[in-house]
Parts: C-alpha cells; sequence; structure tokens
C-alpha cells in the first residue's frame, strides 16, 4: 500500500466527502406511485357506530387532489368497495413527497380485508381488521422501539460497529434484522406499538457522505426508513407515538434554530401520523360516568402525540414523553435543548390521561397498557437515563388508575423489571401487583449501537444488551398477559414472564 502524506490524505477526504451526498431514493417514473405505505387501527369514534375502522396511509411523489383506497375479499379476487380523501394531499417544506391518509369505517371486527390503493401502479395488500372492544379472544402485539434506518445511512446486517459500511446487495428492507423478524413472524401478531424514535433522520451526520448535503440527507433517510418497514406497516397496524429523535433535524441542543423549515419542531412525524392516529375511543361501557370521561378524553386527545385505542381486552394509552408537562426534555427550556412543542394547552396532556385512564371499564377490556418513550424505570449508568421529569408527571396516574404495563424505550436495551412503584417493588411481585410492571424495548437497532447494561436496581428482572431485541405482548386472557423478549437476528425467546391479575373491579382508583 502506498503511503501518501498528510496534505494530501486530507484532500482525499475533502473531494471524497464533495462528490458524496444524501442517498435520496429514486423517484418513480409514475409520481402517483404509493410509497412508504402504513395502516392504523381506528375507530370507532362514536358509541353508535358498528364495526372498526383501520387508515390507510402513505406517500406520493406529487399532489393528490383525492386519494382512494379500494378494498374487499380477502382472497383480493373483488375490491368492490372503495372510499376517497375528502382532502388533498399535504406536505411540508423540505419534504419530497406528499402525504395521504384514508379512513375505511364500518369494517366487520377481526375479519381479513384485502385492499389497493388508487394508483396506475400499485399493489394489493391484506390486513386484519381491529377487534372490537371487550373481544376476549388471545392475542400478540410487537413493541419495537428504537429502530432505525438500515443501510448506509444506518447499519448493517453485520451489526459490528467497525463494518457498518459494508453493505449487502440484498434489499435493505429484508436485512434490518428486527423488520425481517418481524416479516417471518407476520402472522403470530395483530399490531405492533412504536412509542418513539423512528428513523434517526437526525443523525444524519454521522456518515461523512452526508456532511455537505444535510437537509437532503435528513429527508433521504426518512425516505429510506419509511419504505424499509413499509413491508410490516402496510400489513399491521403500525401504532407510533414520538421520541427525541422525532424532534429536530440535528440533536444538538440549542441548535434546533439553524434546522431548515420543516425540519423543526416534530415535522415530519406530526404530518406522517397526525391523520392516522386515532383520538380515545368513544367508552363502550355501560357506566354513564365512563362515557363521560372517555368523552372529555377524546376532546383533551392530541394524536400523534398523546391519544388511545381499545382493541379486543386491551386499552392502549400513548404518551408524550418529549413536550407537553413540565421540565418536559424537548420543551422550551428543557434539557435537550430541542426548544419543541408545546402541542396542547397547559396541562393538557396530563388532563387527558387522567380523563382517558378514569375511564377504563375492566370488564370490558381488563388490561390497560401504557406506552412512551423516555423511562424513568432503567439500567444503566448515565445520570439523564431516568427521565425525573416523566417520573414526576405521569407515573402517579399511572400507579392511581392501574395500569398493568408500562412499555418504554430510548435506552437501546432490553430490559424487564418487577412491578414497582416510587423506586420500590412491588411485594406481590408478578401474582396481581397493585404497581405497573415495567418494560424497556428500546434494543430494535439504530446506527448508534446498543447501551450497556450498567448497573442494576434491585427491581431488575431481566437486562440485555448483547444483539438486537425487541418484545412480544401476549393477552391470553383476562387474567394473564405474557410479555416475550426475542433476539432479533435468531428469533431466540431471551426471556418470558407472565403477569396475573385478578381484575375484579371495573374501575380502578389506588
Amino acid at each position: 500500500m502506498v503511503s501518501l502524506p498528510g496534505c494530501a490524505q486530507g484532500a482525499l477526504v475533502l473531494a471524497a466527502v464533495a462528490a458524496a451526498g444524501a442517498h435520496l431514493p429514486p423517484i418513480p417514473s409514475d409520481l402517483t406511485t404509493p410509497v412508504q405505505q402504513r395502516i392504523a387501527v381506528d375507530g370507532p369514534n362514536s358509541a353508535v357506530v358498528v364495526g372498526t375502522g383501520i387508515a390507510v396511509s402513505w406517500n406520493t411523489y406529487e399532489k393528490l387532489d383525492q386519494a382512494c383506497v379500494k378494498y374487499g375479499a380477502p382472497d383480493c379476487s373483488s375490491l368492490t368497495e372503495q372510499v376517497c380523501s375528502s382532502t388533498p394531499g399535504t406536505t411540508y417544506p423540505s419534504s419530497r413527497t406528499w402525504f395521504n391518509s384514508v379512513t375505511l369505517t364500518g369494517l366487520r371486527p377481526a375479519t381479513k380485508y384485502c385492499y389497493q390503493i388508487v394508483s396506475t401502479n400499485s399493489t394489493k395488500a391484506t390486513f386484519l381488521s381491529p377487534r372490537q372492544a371487550g373481544d376476549k379472544t388471545p392475542f400478540s402485539i410487537n413493541a419495537v422501539i428504537d429502530l432505525g434506518v438500515y443501510g448506509e445511512d444506518g447499519y448493517t446486517i453485520q451489526m459490528k460497529q467497525d463494518k457498518r459500511d459494508e453493505i449487502p446487495s440484498i434489499p435493505p428492507s429484508l436485512n434490518h434484522t428486527t423488520i425481517k423478524r418481524l416479516a417471518d413472524t407476520i402472522d403470530d401478531y395483530e399490531f405492533v406499538i412504536h412509542p418513539g424514535d423512528l428513523a434517526y433522520a437526525d443523525d444524519w451526520a454521522l456518515k461523512g457522505h452526508n456532511l455537505l448535503d444535510g437537509k437532503k440527507a435528513f429527508q433521504a433517510i426518512l425516505e429510506q426508513f419509511y419504505d424499509q418497514l413499509a413491508p410490516i406497516s402496510s400489513r399491521k397496524p403500525y401504532m407510533a407515538s414520538p421520541g427525541n429523535h422525532e424532534a429536530v433535524c440535528e440533536e444538538i441542543p440549542l441548535t434546533s434554530g439553524l434546522c431548515p423549515d420543516g425540519q423543526k419542531n416534530f415535522t415530519d412525524f406530526m404530518t406522517r401520523f397526525g391523520s392516522s392516529m386515532p383520538a380515545s375511543f368513544a367508552s363502550t361501557s355501560p357506566d354513564a360516568a365512563a362515557r363521560v370521561s372517555a368523552n372529555r378524553a377524546r376532546q383533551l386527545a392530541r394524536p400523534p402525540f398523546w391519544f388511545s385505542f381499545e382493541y379486543g381486552m386491551a386499552h392502549v394509552v400513548m404518551l408524550d414523553t418529549e413536550t407537553d408537562f413540565a421540565s418536559a426534555p424537548d420543551g422550551p427550556g428543557g434539557s435537550a435543548g430541542l426548544d419543541s412543542g408545546p402541542f396542547g394547552s397547559p396541562g393538557q396532556q396530563l388532563d387527558f390521561l387522567a380523563a382517558d385512564l378514569a375511564s377504563v371499564d375492566r370488564s370490558v377490556t381488563p388490561w390497560l397498557i401504557a406506552a412512551g418513550h423516555r423511562p424513568w424505570y432503567t439500567t444503566g449508568d448515565q445520570a439523564s437515563d431516568p427521565c425525573e421529569p416523566c417520573r414526576a408527571a405521569f407515573e402517579g396516574l399511572l400507579y392511581r388508575y392501574g395500569v398493568d404495563l408500562a412499555v418504554f424505550g430510548h435506552v437501546h436495551n432490553s430490559q424487564r423489571f418487577m412491578p414497582v412503584v416510587n423506586g420500590t417493588a412491588d411485594p406481590a411481585g408478578l401474582d396481581n401487583p397493585r404497581a405497573p410492571m415495567y418494560i424497556v424495548a428500546g434494543g430494535a437497532g439504530n446506527v448508534e449501537g446498543l447501551s450497556a447494561v450498567g448497573t442494576r436496581p434491585a427491581y431488575t428482572a431481566f437486562a440485555y444488551a448483547d444483539d438486537f431485541s425487541y418484545a412480544t405482548i401476549r393477552f391470553v386472557d383476562p387474567q394473564n398477559l405474557r410479555v416475550d423478549f426475542y433476539r432479533s437476528s435468531t428469533g431466540e425467546l431471551l426471556d418470558s414472564s407472565t403477569l396475573r391479575k385478578a381484575h375484579d373491579r371495573r374501575f380502578v382508583r389506588q
């Protein structure tokens, strides 16, 4: 190998950077071609509406005045129904694409449908319509957090930190280990919750080829990631709430003012998911007070930041741990210095949460799940890892209303804790505890890599940081819920636990 003087090496590096640029996906010749497809649980938003709903969303490289979806027989032989949007597609400064969404309502619950986005160049896909609240049939969901793009702007299948730039020739969407595992097990779960840190577009500067093309690099990563996710999100409802990596163009404190228009203040996240994440559902409880609380929660919901939905025997509430509460990390003056939000009036998110949790009738939906991004129970040695402002805002409400399982990410590994409140393990353990069981499912995989387990609090039951992993939550019956952690690359079961709850009170107040 020929050795070059330092100045010559520097010149070559500068030349390479200058010649490089953002890896924007190619634009299809038919600009109506749907890309980045995703579906979400929707409705009913009224107690008198019969059936369930699915929101179908996608992007196009030209504006559609009206977006339409055909749907029908599960074998895709006859798509006789069609629904169109009442408004044209939307976009934001710096985006190359327009965002479209159509909601299919009045679907028969727990029924397979086939659908096709109306375009001269689209394919058919199938989904299972949501289970109606109160259906006690067993089902499973996946918790996948801190996922990130795969390929030249992210990491590779080898998952070795020194080999991130070795890109296989096979399609990235099939080789992100967690996405591939979700694809391989597509028939084993019914939807995905992803509370925060999706594409990691704000990490564009970690790759040298992006250094002179940051504005386009941010958009390129978003487009790549949601294309990679589409084989999953086009078939399984993908329920998202925000994390810190959705906030601005670059996660450097106090620099958000330098971000271009469209790459500030959760703009892509809000535009992408705002029309598809549901508000809280109308209560199906016969109790009048529960219906009043549910209606108040629906008025206070601010999807895609905070909202709730019901599915079978589960009531799921999605939280915004980034903004809209006292000392919120990403809010104005927050510790992250990202100056984002607020997205509601003062106190709105916490008022929503109190009303929503108060509405949950355990005779209808016995299992109450809360999901947010930043945990306040976690292993590790960084003082910033436990989100103390989050604890102060949310923990009391989760305990008072008897939340069964709380799901978080942010720390890049997998963790499970015994039920705990105020830093003390519930003496009942997993056998009918009063305190919530907490898990961290932040090891799905991203360009920043995994976080070491570090210090384990006394109530730690499981912690894993050797490889990418995710969690499956199994609603076995009204009294038993199982949480399994899997190694993404192999499907190996890493940890399994069963939470037993009597659920003998219709409305929990502790």
